[in-house]
């Protein structure tokens, strides 16, 4: 061969090279969460539904809404509120309609005078974000 070839060859070689590493290096990365402090805050705010403290019920989706919406804060999912997260973020959960009844439970909670919830409503709403946080890869 000759030696211009065997140069063509090597420069279109490093071409490609380089062009590889700068596909991998500006192509979109999954978030790496601190797992085990999602387990441990969602462990606490799951400890913290008592049946016979309807109080709790309350507590229990605000904190599991607020620990979602943090997640999908560091996930770098873009909106200014986690309504405009969730109109984002309908391809990262396994069942976006169960997200979205959730946080409407959540703005209900929030908003409505004297709304009442129950013992299973609050224990579904905590199972739904359970399974969004394990969606996003946060526990």
């Amino acid at each position: 061969m000759d030696g211009g070839v065997v140069t063509l060859y090597i420069a279109i070689f490093i071409v490609v090279a380089l062009v590889f590493v700068a596909v991998l290096l500006t192509g979109k990365r999954k978030h790496h969460f601190n797992v085990e402090q999602y387990q441990t805050r969602f462990l606490e705010i799951e400890n913290s539904l008592k049946k016979e403290n309807t109080s709790s019920y309350i507590t229990t989706i605000i904190n599991g809404d607020k620990l979602l919406d943090r997640a999908m804060i560091e996930a770098g999912i873009p909106g200014k509120t986690m309504g405009d997260r969730l109109k984002r973020a309908g391809d990262k959960f396994s069942d976006i309609n169960a997200v979205w009844r959730a946080h409407k439970l959540r703005n209900a909670i929030a908003h409505e005078a004297d709304f009442e919830i129950g013992y299973k409503q609050a224990s579904n709403a905590l199972a739904i974000y359970k399974q969004a946080l394990k969606d996003l890869g946060a526990i």
